[in-house]
């Protein structure tokens, strides 16, 4: 016996207000983007490319977290039982990759400049500066209504609060370079704003890369699972005990569950379903309301093929 829920695809995709937001500060960051890409190239500064680096990686966020939102509306389908939420996961992997090069790159080429530093105009780095800076005051404002609404809403909020932070810099070093002359300011923001992209990077990969490989969703203690799975009544083993994600917030668990024979005879198996069922997502600070359970009997063990966990 066994038992399942099957959640609908878009309960987690946001309000259509939500995705109007990120939908318009994606664009003004894509504008934005284009721009400070132009301006590294007239002025030469490694900071106005460090920059829309880093303008970059909230950019590929606000995209995945809206084609994620869209796919997600998506019905699932005899060929794609889970639909297209592994989109999210494969999309964000690749944008990772492509931003750890550009976050080393910069931070490489950073260092050179230090020793090295080219002529940088600084007049253009303040004019794109002030651009990239002017964008992002435009994108705070259509968030700030509403970035308390979810979790979604205040990450992408702080992100556009700290690509702010980076146009700050890129100012910064441009009036450092107009007064005095110093070139290698230019170097040391660049170098500054890869530090913010290469951690944020390697945490998106690691994270990517663990549900790709099925690992246990982060939070989740197997070995705490199964003890408190076998102090549920009846309950008297628990084996080939799994748990994943399908995406980074649809976390899933599967389980053989040995119950006493008793309960197939007198109707009590349908309870203990639903008592192991709430069990998963209402105990643990990872809350699993996707969980598959096979009950069976001590004697159905010989019938088993797999080895057992």
């Amino acid at each position: 016996m066994s038992g399942g829920h099957d959640h609908g695809a878009g309960s987690g995709a946001g309000t259509a207000d939500h995705r109007r937001r990120l939908a318009v500060v994606l664009a003004i960051t894509t504008s934005v983007l284009v721009v400070e890409v132009v301006g590294a190239v007239v002025s030469g500064s490694l900071a106005l490319l460090a920059d829309a680096g880093h303008m970059l990686t909230d950019a590929a966020g606000l995209t995945i977290a809206l084609i994620a939102a869209n796919l997600a509306l998506r019905p699932a389908t005899a060929e794609r039982t889970w639909g297209y939420r592994r989109a999210e996961v494969l999309g964000a992997t690749l944008q990772a990759a492509v931003l750890l090069a550009v976050g080393v790159y910069v931070f490489v080429e950073g260092i050179r400049r230090l020793f090295e530093p080219p002529e940088v105009g600084s007049t253009a780095m303040i004019v794109f500066g002030i651009i990239g800076l002017l964008g992002n005051l435009v994108s705070m404002w259509v968030l700030m209504r509403g970035r308390g609404s979810n979790v979604n809403m205040r990450a992408a909020f702080l992100e556009v609060v700290n690509d702010a932070l980076g146009s700050v810099a890129v100012l910064l070093a441009a009036l450092i370079i107009a007064l005095t002359g110093w070139l290698q300011a230019d170097a040391v923001v660049s170098m500054l704003i890869a530090l913010l992209i290469i951690p944020r990077t390697l945490k998106l990969l690691r994270e990517t890369v663990s549900v790709l490989l099925e690992n246990t969703p982060p939070g989740l203690d197997l070995d705490d699972v199964r003890t408190h799975l076998l102090g549920q009544p009846h309950v008297l083993e628990v084996h080939d005990l799994h748990a994943s994600q399908i995406t980074s917030e649809l976390p899933v668990l599967t389980a053989h569950v040995v119950v006493d024979e008793s309960c197939f005879h007198d109707g009590h198996a349908p309870q203990i379903l639903d008592q192991l069922q709430s069990c998963l997502a209402e105990h643990f600070p990872v809350s699993v309301e996707h969980s598959t359970f096979q009950l069976e009997p001590r004697m159905h063990a010989s019938h088993e093929h797999a080895a057992h966990d």
